[in-house]
């Protein structure tokens, strides 16, 4: 009996030895493109594949499903879970319309995301960021760029700023010193790793205030003392993330804008020292 927690791509590959000349034939097709599965009915699949329909009824079992629509309902699954893999082209891109839909999608994805936002909302949590015993941000993955750019904005006014875990470094050594003064900024776009939910239950038990940014595809956090979903649908085989920088960009302004003398006094020294060290 095949682990009900693999994969469809890993279930098809782990059989590719034992199968036979017109069932590898379907796995090569399948491997390709496994986001098929979910938009074709088993023998139009057949059909695609040039195989018969008790092809794909015998691959089907042999990589451990009941029948076909346990297989599709997987696959689709998956594809909703927002792995490149299962996505598939666009119409925008078949009929050469990519820039136009990009900018378009881009746009939908601001406006809606952005009609959400309040500025009293706002105003919290950028109170609460300059007024943190320290601030700690995490993102995984394609999110741990978003950590990256939000802790190199507010840095420049706001002096204990960290992107976690660095380089070499746990996140229980992170989670130690979290306390209730502290901020914690957590990116959770979909997809991210294990150690997203580690921090998250190890900063509520801190009694932190937490700051949660996600995507609309993803589940939202209840213990965060704030949410904000940015719309991230992507109109190729990517998510499109425009609106969560935008998001970035807003909360380091106001940041910037509201930190006071200290801020601007921290931020007068820094740009002293890049013209007395000629580092910039």
């Amino acid at each position: 009996m095949r682990n009900a927690t693999e994969s469809f791509v890993r279930r098809v590959r782990s059989q590719l030895d034992a199968l036979s000349a017109t069932e590898r034939q379907l796995a090569d097709f399948v491997l390709e493109f496994p986001g098929e599965l979910a938009s074709y009915a088993g023998n139009e699949l057949a059909e695609l594949a040039g195989v018969s329909p008790s092809t794909v009824s015998r691959f089907i079992r042999r990589i451990g499903y009941e029948n076909y629509e346990e297989a599709r309902r997987q696959v689709r699954e998956e594809k909703e879970n927002g792995s490149p893999l299962f996505q598939t082209a666009t119409e925008a891109s078949r009929r050469g319309q990519l820039v136009a839909t990009h900018f378009q999608r881009s746009q939908a994805n601001l406006a809606s995301t952005f009609d959400r936002l309040s500025d009293r909302q706002l105003g919290e949590i950028v109170k609460a960021i300059i007024g943190a015993g320290q601030v700690l941000i995490f993102g995984s993955r394609s999110s741990h760029a978003f950590a990256q750019y939000l802790r190199w904005q507010i840095i420049q006014v706001v002096p204990r700023v960290t992107a976690i875990p660095g380089a070499g470094e746990t996140l229980a050594e992170h989670l130690a010193g979290i306390g209730e003064r502290d901020c914690v900024i957590v990116f959770g776009t979909r997809r991210q790793t294990r150690q997203m939910d580690l921090l998250l239950a190890g900063a509520s038990k801190a009694k932190a205030k937490i700051l949660f940014i996600s995507d609309q595809a993803s589940p939202d956090f209840a213990g965060a003392t704030w949410s904000l979903q940015c719309d991230c649908r992507g109109p190729g085989l990517l998510d499109n993330h425009v609106a969560v920088m935008a998001v970035c960009d807003l909360i380091a302004t106001m940041v910037i804008e509201a930190s006071g003398a200290a801020g601007r006094k921290r931020l007068a020294a820094i740009e002293l020292g890049h013209e007395e060290t000629g580092e910039l």
